[in-house]
């Protein structure tokens, strides 16, 4: 069977982000994906990870069965002005550049190849990515070879493309606003007595703890927090001192806000 070959624009974040999840995987040997960066010899991940690496974009994604695009917004146009007669129709273009519309790209590429955008985060680097793919000019077949990809790298699910931007917004940006929690919650942890690597190690493991728990019973995390809430309790008062200041209003509109910013900016 024909191993297929992956194609990464841009050594960023998260396009090496990408390439480590698809190492780790073992679907994918580290020489059937390649990155592209302009200075090669500055990046020692990209060696690290034994991932095929050029500076010549136009020659990398010759070869490829998936051309995954993970460069700045501002470097979209010009790079896929720059590849356009380099594509075929048996290639899928994959985008994971925020605020770039399939209409924007497509209008450059034509109707050459499918065209995918696809929003991971950089959980994608541990296979533990929430991606959220919406499709252009895709078959079945085509979105189920996309949506196979991504399921070896985490959680996908399948959206319409005006719901992207909220899908950057949630998925993506959510990873932050996690890590966030869990550093607030460590530094209580270290003022109520705890060494800060402790703190950290019981904030952290709590979260994921937490979310596996509604990601196994599907239940409102409400039925879970009822279950820890008792009458006159410390948990009940620690929530409602939270949410006397605003913790879960600050969140929503820390979302909002965003939101609104992408939104502004891809338009």
């Amino acid at each position: 069977m024909k191993r297929e070959k992956i194609t990464i624009i841009g050594a960023g974040n998260i396009g090496i982000a990408i390439a480590e999840g698809l190492k780790l995987s073992g679907k994918f040997k580290p020489l059937d994906i390649l990155l592209t960066k302009r200075n090669i010899n500055k990046d020692q991940n990209i060696k690290r990870l034994g991932c095929k690496i050029s500076n010549d974009n136009k020659t990398a994604v010759k070869n490829a069965d998936f051309i995954i695009l993970a460069v700045q917004p501002k470097q979209a146009k010009s790079i896929l002005e720059e590849l356009v007669t380099e594509l075929n129709p048996k290639q899928l273009l994959i985008s994971v550049v925020s605020g770039v519309s399939s209409e924007d790209m497509q209008e450059i590429i034509g109707q050459k190849i499918p065209l995918f955008r696809a929003m991971p985060n950089t959980a994608i680097s541990i296979q533990e990515s929430m991606t959220c793919i919406a499709s252009n000019n895709a078959s079945k077949n085509e979105k189920r070879r996309v949506t196979s990809l991504f399921n070896n790298l985490g959680e996908v699910v399948l959206i319409d493309e005006e719901l992207m931007a909220a899908a950057t917004v949630l998925g993506a940006c959510g990873i932050a606003y996690a890590l966030r929690f869990i550093r607030a919650a460590s530094q209580g942890g270290i003022e109520i007595g705890f060494d800060a690597d402790v703190a950290q190690l019981i904030a952290a493991q709590t979260v994921k703890g937490a979310a596996s728990l509604l990601r196994s019973s599907g239940k409102h995390p409400e039925r879970e927090i009822d279950k820890v809430t008792t009458p006159q309790g410390c948990t009940i008062a620690g929530l409602n001192e939270m949410e006397h200041q605003g913790f879960s209003s600050a969140l929503i509109r820390g979302l909002i806000t965003s939101h609104k910013k992408i939104k502004g900016i891809a338009s």
